[in-house]
């Protein structure tokens, strides 16, 4: 019976799942999972955080990158305008 609840569960997250964007979150995954296996023997935890440090730090650079686009006369450091 638990395997059938399991099963149906699995299915049902599958379902409603939309598609992710895993930019960051591969990278992550992989160097936080050998990282948590070698520290701990905790390689699952390690690539959760990977993935969630790894995610961060994509959309970090993307919002870094797009507001270089939206403002491109102005100096990020400072918010001064270039002449």
């Amino acid at each position: 019976m638990k395997a059938v609840v399991g099963c149906a569960a699995i299915v049902f997250a599958l379902a409603t799942a939309s598609a992710a964007d895993a930019k960051g979150c591969l990278k992550g995954a992989a160097v936080g999972g050998v990282a948590g296996h070698y520290a701990s023997h905790h390689g699952i935890l390690g690539a959760v955080a990977g993935c969630v440090i790894g995610r961060h730090e994509a959309n970090k650079r993307a919002r870094m990158q797009s507001d270089q686009i939206n403002r491109p006369y102005r100096d990020i450091r400072d918010d001064e305008r270039r002449l």
